[in-house]
């Protein structure tokens, strides 16, 4: 995994993670892992920091809740309407770049 591009590509994967239900840090860093075949491994260093940014930006919200298996409250983290409104914008921000780029490529549309 390269740390740069990851670092680009952040916030998108964790509001389209959090797109399909509320999720905690564990959750999360599992999800994304399988969803990626193993290419994006996020360490909680990483994930952490991006979700108090993405928390406070108020494209996510936070609230402490039991598990159904028990043990301690874990926070637990669901995407908000501005949060859903970013993921599109950003979303079509990475498909017009990812356009250029196939553009550069060669590999066509």
């Amino acid at each position: 995994m390269d740390a740069q591009q990851l670092k680009g590509h952040l916030d998108l994967l964790l509001l389209a993670t959090l797109d399909q239900g509320p999720r905690y840090g564990g959750q999360i860093i599992a999800d994304v892992q399988a969803a990626t075949d193993g290419y994006f491994a996020l360490r909680e260093g990483t994930l952490y920091p991006a979700l108090h940014r993405l928390e406070k930006q108020g494209f996510i919200a936070g609230d402490f809740q039991v598990l159904p298996r028990g043990g301690s409250p874990v926070k637990v983290y669901t995407l908000t309407p501005s949060g859903k409104q970013e993921l599109r914008a950003q979303r079509e921000r990475y498909e017009r770049f990812t356009g250029a780029v196939r553009g550069i490529l060669g590999g066509g549309a």
